[in-house]
């Protein structure tokens, strides 16, 4: 674990400037198998400290490879001298900082790093279960995975802070031929915040997943395609998650706000149903803990949720505290960098949509002709709200009731017309964190909803 030693070097600050110091170690753990043989085995760590300073409105960085005395001195020296070269010689900015809250938040808990031989062991025994249970499958893939995130932040005004976010999975891809002797295939993740000793001590709900996944893939593989055009769909608590970060979470990122993104002109104003709500919860979420809490962020601002959308209506922007004096708003913790060479940029933590009072079977019985949506693999969207998501596995829905599984397909839509269509949410939210966000950096996030009917256009055959 860092040691907490970086609080001392507030003295170093210089005066008539805003200072951020932060010592970072990122590790990363990983190990793959294919069809019962290890075909990846790998350990990576990145450790340093890093320097911000803010003179005029304008920042001088400054970063070292090492957490020592000397590079601490080194890189707040360096970014200070950096700050008094951009005030000298570029535009200085009339953009101030938001006030913030000032304070201390200690370590709340240390974590281990298992040997890698843990996860070793743990890949073979989901690969032995996946063999003797799942006998027509014609390929297998297991990753057992973990990273972690362990920060010590110095600012001058605002939270000093040790925090530390860790996180595992297990990786299962299975694959089969369809009917028509084609390859199919379908993925899931099990596991979340914590590490990897203590979230698989016991196997039961990896078994119980892959039994699971095993189901969907045979009926995978007497899948139809979706009929293409726009039709009624249901999206499950994943796939809305998704929805929400990729189409509608990036473009209220105040940055890209600044931009030019499609919400820029769009605050106060209505941009879903009423049904729809958006939160970008900090730490914690319906009277639990999120999948990867946020406490305070890399400018040393204590987090708190972010209300992005209420009952229909676009309320807030994701702020650092710069943005959020330029569009006169809280800053609730969002600004984070990746590696300690990486200046913060403005990221979401865990934003989901939130839940109503509607029941799953009433709204699969609500809908006579169209698609429940379970999984996706990729997609993407634009700073217009337009998106496009693949779908790996989905059923159709006829008469009120769930009918033949989907081949992959697509869907596609603008984010702010597709949510006034929202007409039922259900009552449950379903996490999932065990990807990474891109935005010049990648980040761990948590994304999630309930499930919602929605109009949408399907990709397929007409």
């Amino acid at each position: 674990m860092l040691s907490d030693t970086l609080f001392e070097y507030k003295r170093y600050f210089i005066d008539g400037a805003e200072s951020e110091l932060r010592a970072q170690h990122n590790s990363s753990r990983r190990v793959s198998f294919l069809d019962g043989q290890m075909i990846g085995n790998a350990r990576q760590d990145y450790k340093g400290v890093s320097a911000r300073v803010r003179r005029g409105g304008l920042y001088g960085f400054s970063s070292k490879g090492n957490y020592t005395q000397e590079s601490v001195e080194s890189v707040l020296r360096e970014a200070s001298s950096n700050a008094l070269f951009l005030e000298k010689h570029a535009k200085p900015t009339k953009n101030r900082l938001s006030s913030v809250p000032s304070g201390r938040m200690e370590l709340k808990d240390s974590i281990s790093d298992a040997e890698q031989s843990f996860y070793i062991e743990l890949c073979r025994a989901v690969d032995a279960y996946i063999l003797a249970h799942c006998p027509n499958i014609i390929s297998r893939r297991v990753t057992a995975y973990s990273d972690s995130v362990e920060k010590v932040i110095t600012v001058s005004n605002g939270y000093d802070a040790h925090v530390v976010t860790p996180r595992s999975y297990v990786y299962v891809i299975l694959t089969a031929k369809s009917a028509v002797g084609t390859p199919v295939d379908v993925m899931t993740s099990i596991g979340g915040f914590g590490t990897i000793d203590r979230n698989f001590i016991d196997l039961s709900i990896v078994k119980e997943k892959i039994d699971t996944l095993y189901e969907q893939l045979l009926q995978k593989c007497e899948g139809v395609y979706a009929k293409a055009g726009e039709t009624t769909c249901i999206l499950s608590g994943r796939m809305a998650g998704m929805l929400a970060h990729e189409a509608v979470g990036h473009t209220v990122e105040a940055d890209l706000v600044q931009s030019g993104s499609v919400s820029a002109h769009l605050l106060g104003k209505q941009v879903a149903s009423e049904k729809v709500s958006m939160v970008d919860y900090a730490h914690t979420a319906f009277d639990k803990p999120t999948p990867l809490p946020v406490y305070v962020d890399d400018e040393g601002v204590k987090a708190e949720d972010a209300v992005l959308i209420r009952d229909g209506i676009l309320t807030e922007y994701l702020n650092s505290r710069q943005s959020a004096d330029l569009f006169d708003m809280t800053p609730r913790g969002n600004a984070r960098a990746w590696l300690f060479s990486d200046e913060p940029l403005i990221r979401m933590r865990n934003t989901v949509i939130v839940p109503r009072d509607d029941k799953f079977e009433d709204m699969i019985a609500s809908v006579d002709d169209g698609y429940y949506l379970v999984a996706s693999g990729n997609g993407q969207a634009d700073m217009t709200g337009e998106f496009m998501f693949g779908v790996t596995i989905g059923y159709e829905i006829k008469n009120g009731k769930l009918g033949r599984a989907m081949l992959d397909t697509t869907i596609s839509g603008v984010a702010f017309e597709m949510l006034k269509t929202v007409d039922m949410v259900s009552d449950e939210v379903e996490w999932e964190s065990s990807g990474f966000c891109g935005k010049k950096q990648p980040m761990a996030v948590g994304i999630g909803g309930p499930h919602i009917r929605c109009r949408l256009t399907m990709g397929g055959k007409a």
